[in-house]
């Protein structure tokens, strides 16, 4: 059994958070992106991770890469305790009644649950992305590196984010998403770029426009896809392709 001092933690919250705790739960139960939950539900790592991220305040932390690095791994290991301890199911947006949309408006759906405890205090997972993440760090790079648990989602890597590693970490993030044509697709003959949705629900912090999100998403793609994008953007044609919310669980 897996036990932690809560007094130990918050004693060191001046000091960079060791994640490697995650990194072991992660390396145990992803695989190519996808998750084993039910294995994951009896892994007492989890619970000992999120014991850390409970006891710990991030502003004590000493630099914004570490924050992001924090902020980051939150996010991801409450989602996966929300979708764990919540077996079966098909799809994150199952949980709360009505579904993706009208759960929205009738009920609290997954994102909009607090439950989230990060130094005393508890978050939904919407206030970590929208609110922390996106309004506080303002890294375009940091949407491929929260995982919701869909198979249209970024892959969720193995290792959890560390602050002296976190710029190399999330360019191999965006590239490896940019790079997957099951995610994003670019059509050299036709010059049609098939984006993700993530850059149409979150098109302000790509760029100005279209034309400018394009151009962010090329500088991960492919070397080809890239030059042929920046010589001439504007004939370039943006679409965006139909997100998948099917759990991103590993197939038995």
């Amino acid at each position: 059994m897996f036990f932690i001092s809560l007094g130990a933690v918050a004693a060191r919250g001046a000091e960079p958070l060791d994640h490697r705790l995650l990194s072991q739960v992660l390396t145990a139960h992803v695989s190519a992106g996808r998750i084993d939950y039910l294995a994951l539900k009896a892994d007492a790592r989890l619970d000992g991770y999120l014991a850390q991220l409970a006891a710990t305040d991030p502003e004590k932390l000493p630099n914004d890469s570490a924050r992001l690095a924090f902020w980051l791994n939150a996010y991801n290991a409450y989602t996966l305790k929300l979708i764990a301890d919540r077996q079966p199911l098909k799809s994150i947006t199952e949980i709360g009644t009505g579904g993706l949309v009208i759960g929205t408006a009738l009920t609290t759906p997954a994102w909009d649950i607090r439950f989230a405890e990060v130094g005393g205090k508890k978050f939904t997972l919407n206030e970590i992305e929208h609110e922390i993440i996106r309004r506080k760090f303002k890294d375009a790079r940091a949407h491929f590196a929260l995982v919701c648990a869909s198979d249209c989602c970024p892959v969720l890597s193995t290792d959890a984010h560390e602050d002296d590693k976190l710029e190399t970490q999330l360019d191999a993030q965006a590239r490896l998403f940019l790079q997957d044509s099951t995610r994003n697709r670019f059509d050299l003959a036709t010059k049609i770029a098939s984006l993700s949705s993530i850059f149409s629900w979150y098109q302000g912090d790509f760029g100005a426009d279209k034309t400018a999100a394009l151009l962010k998403a090329a500088s991960f793609a492919r070397p080809e896809v890239r030059a042929a994008i920046q010589a001439d953007p504007k004939a370039w044609k943006v679409e965006y392709l139909t997100y998948d919310w099917s759990l991103n669980a590993r197939k038995t």
